[in-house]
């Protein structure tokens, strides 16, 4: 039996909103959307998918720290991009001696941590 990673989602309130927050902002590449779903990393084994919470179950989990963290170039300049954005910061970028790292909120709340290594 053969299992695999397809994707992790994030559930949010509205998907135009978060497109700017994930597109526009962060810069993730797209790999597909749908009018409930939007996911990243084309070309990728696993996505990460940001998808509207349209069950109660899923509405429960929007607005929440999400465990995933991205491996992000150019950190200070995509922290900057995002801080313009009016994305709010819960951990501020920092250094430490294994690299830098930041916690963002994306608009609905979901929590997501950024690092440079």
């Amino acid at each position: 039996m053969s299992i695999s990673l397809k994707n992790i989602v994030i559930f949010v309130t509205d998907l135009a909103t978060a497109k700017s927050f994930y597109v526009d902002l962060l810069g993730l590449p797209v790999a597909g959307q749908s009018e409930m779903l939007i996911e990243f990393f084309p070309g990728t084994a696993t996505t990460l998918g940001v998808s509207l919470a349209l069950h109660e179950d899923s509405r429960r989990l929007v607005g929440r720290h999400t465990g995933i963290t991205l491996k992000v170039e150019n950190i200070v300049g995509v922290c900057e991009t995002l801080k313009n954005g009016g994305a709010q910061f819960v951990e501020p970028l920092e250094s430490s001696p294994w690299g830098k790292m930041a916690v963002v909120q994306d608009f609905d709340g979901n929590m997501i941590a950024l690092v440079d290594r």
